[in-house]
């Protein structure tokens, strides 16, 4: 039996919203024909709900009450870039302190360039917006044609019909960019907003590079988010890509990062999240090249009703590649952490090697953690294997800590940062990891 779900008040304003604001998203002729026909998507599938396998446990039609009013560039206007003490307080005194090329996008819209003020060599950095208004770009149109599979079809749908601007980046084969890029995402309006934001990356062959996304903005301010980070990484390429969510508790975040990698490359992701609402991180990593290899992992801070769903998949689709996925979890007050792992290893895809594995610390007896770890082998020369445990504070090593004098939230703030050290190790530059970890121990103070 088929069953045919009325449009909620989210998916009307969405469907019918976009005509009103059209005309001041950016974009030649051919941008304008790909949003419509995502809208289409759009319509035809809907939002996505518990009925579908990979969102039972987000559903997102019953959580998206209403759509907020998107962001748009008024007459194609840069947005005005916040001051220096303000940026700071936004991304943090740890992130901050980082050198990088940093590029500032407010409320949906590019502010311009902070830190480095110099483009490095063999880096391309522009607005996305200023992209689309250009000739015509072939990669950059096979890019934004991407919906993904049916079961993230809508969110990406969203994002084509009604992203404002973004990064575009491109890093020349060979190059070594010495800084991060530093992308951040301000979202500071005063009135609930719609920020719908995409990054198109490509790394020619041979590269290095590190990529920090930011995601920050008014704590006290409801927002809806809709990121998309698309990647595509050239054979022997080495990338590292740290996302960094601290939005506020009234957000709305989903976020789709998805990855293309060439043979001999090397793709390192860490998600953060910490200070959060609702956030759906959809991650998918597509083998094109034998010899790979992918690290994706990540560390989620919640308290209070924070919902993080971070759902990943591993597509070996070619032989001879690797794949590593820790996730940690430290969970608090009603707080519910979500993990969906599938490693899929196509028939041709022999000698492949895939591991996951997902860590909850329960803080509280109300707060819920859901895993689901799979894999799909349809080859039979492979190593695989996943695991899944939830634990909480061991009382006796708290007694020891305790023993040797160390305060009680003291002894707990030093075994929740072991607990979660495992993962901020995988992150591969040091300054990096250690604003990572100070972030995190900010947070446990709290």
């Amino acid at each position: 039996m088929t069953v045919i779900l009325t449009k909620t008040k989210a998916e009307q304003a969405l469907l019918q919203g976009f005509d009103g604001v059209a005309g001041a998203l950016p974009g030649a002729p051919w941008m304008a024909a790909q949003r419509r026909k995502a809208l289409g998507v759009l319509e035809a599938a809907g939002l996505p709900h518990r009925r579908i396998e990979e969102w039972k446990y987000t559903d997102l039609r019953a959580a998206l009450k209403e759509a907020f009013p998107p962001a748009v560039a008024a007459g194609g206007k840069r947005a005005e870039a916040p001051s220096s003490a303000a940026l700071v307080a936004a991304i943090g005194p740890e992130l901050a302190e980082i050198a990088a090329v940093r590029a500032i996008f407010r409320n949906g819209r590019f502010a311009g360039f902070a830190g480095s003020s110099t483009m490095p060599d063999g880096l391309s950095l522009a607005s996305l917006a200023d992209a689309l208004a250009g000739p015509d770009d072939i990669s950059l149109a096979r890019a934004l044609a991407q919906q993904g599979d049916t079961a993230r079809a809508a969110v990406i749908a969203i994002n084509t019909a009604y992203l404002s601007d973004g990064a575009l980046i491109r890093v020349a084969a060979g190059a070594t960019i010495a800084l991060p890029i530093h992308l951040v995402f301000l979202n500071d309006a005063a009135e609930p907003l719609a920020v719908t934001t995409r990054n198109v990356i490509e790394i020619g062959a041979g590269a290095v590079v590190t990529i920090i996304e930011s995601h920050v903005g008014r704590v006290e301010t409801a927002r809806q988010a809709n990121a998309v980070t698309q990647l595509v990484i050239g054979e022997g390429a080495t990338v590292q890509h740290v996302k960094v969510l601290g939005q506020g508790r009234r957000a709305v975040h989903l976020g789709s990062s998805l990855a293309e990698i060439d043979a001999s490359a090397t793709y390192r992701a860490f998600e953060f999240a910490a200070g959060v609402g609702l956030v759906r991180n959809e991650t998918t990593v597509t083998y094109r090249g034998s010899h790979a290899r992918a690290d994706v992992s990540g560390i989620t801070l919640g308290r209070e009703r924070d919902h993080v769903d971070t759902t990943l998949t591993i597509d070996h689709a070619v032989p001879h590649c690797e794949s590593r996925e820790l996730f940690k979890y430290v969970l608090d007050g009603e707080a519910r952490g979500v993990f969906q792992g599938k490693v899929i290893v196509r028939p041709d895809a022999q000698k492949s090697d895939g591991k996951q594995m997902a860590q909850a610390l329960m803080l509280s007896e109300t707060a819920e953690f859901d895993s689901k770890p799979e894999l799909e082998i349809y080859a039979d020369d492979v190593v695989c294997g996943h695991g899944s445990t939830v634990t909480e504070i061991d009382p006796e090593l708290v007694f020891y800590c305790r023993s040797r004098g160390i305060p009680l939230e003291a002894a707990r703030a030093l075994l929740i940062d072991s607990f979660i050290g495992e993962a901020i190790e995988k992150v591969d530059n040091a300054e990096l990891a250690a604003a990572l970890a100070a972030i995190s121990r900010r947070w446990l103070v709290a």
